[in-house]
């Protein structure tokens, strides 16, 4: 399993417990709308791990709303470890790593009677569970977009010229050939991504400003604004 590599399993819970008693803060629960129920026998393998799946994407979705209500406090936002909690974009991307996720959200963890990190599986499932494993198994590894930032930092501003182009009165329709491309070259960016996780596709602020080119008035403006998180996050 990948994560053992970057930190021991000792040597995670003791970081953990270290750092963090999570024990005072009550599980939120996590709107699984989207995504199919998994029934009442936990699987063991990540349903939604398959880029290509159905549910891939709502699963992200949901299981990023799910992490930044329940794990970022402790994790990091976006997943980045301050570096005593694990960093649990290093958690391997398959059956292991799902089997030691797995442990951790359902029973949670105590030490000498207090309790570092709640048990979440009873209060919020599991399609809420591999939905938040979903999320946090697509992060981009660091540094992943470092070699493209002036590029996307010129896609940023000639999206932001168009929007107040548009916004000016200009036919939003002009720009579609040209949104077209800048998608499809964001798209190729953000598949150049390793994940910390070796998960074979990173969801990003690439991916979503790529998603964000969909033809209407308002799109160069959202994923304008998406890039300028992205970039201002990166550094």
């Amino acid at each position: 399993m990948k994560f053992t590599v970057i930190l021991s399993l000792p040597a995670m819970m003791m970081a953990a417990t270290a750092a963090f008693s999570h024990g005072d803060v009550a599980p939120q629960a996590v709107d699984t709308a989207g995504l199919p129920e998994l029934g009442e026998e936990w699987l063991e393998e990540n349903p939604w791990r398959d880029p290509a799946g159905e549910y891939w994407q709502a699963a992200i979705d949901i299981g990023a709303s799910g992490y930044n209500q329940n794990c970022a406090r402790c994790h990091g936002l976006e997943v980045v470890s301050g570096g005593l909690a694990p960093d649990l974009r290093y958690l391997s991307a398959d059956w292991d790593g799902d089997e030691w996720y797995l442990e951790r959200f359902r029973h949670g963890m105590t030490q000498n009677g207090i309790t570092k990190m709640p048990a979440f599986g009873e209060l919020l499932g599991q399609e809420a569970a591999w939905a938040i494993r979903t999320y946090v198994e697509t992060r981009p590894d660091d540094g992943a977009f470092d070699d493209y930032q002036p590029r996307l930092a010129e896609i940023r501003d000639l999206m932001k010229a168009h929007a107040d182009e548009v916004a000016g009165g200009a036919d939003a329709a002009s720009f579609q050939d040209e949104a077209a491309s800048l998608k499809e070259e964001l798209i190729t960016i953000n598949a150049s991504a390793a994940t910390g996780s070796d998960a074979p596709v990173a969801e990003s602020a690439v991916s979503r400003a790529a998603m964000a080119l969909d033809g209407t008035p308002g799109s160069f403006a959202k994923a304008a604004e998406v890039l300028t998180i992205g970039l201002s996050a990166a550094h």
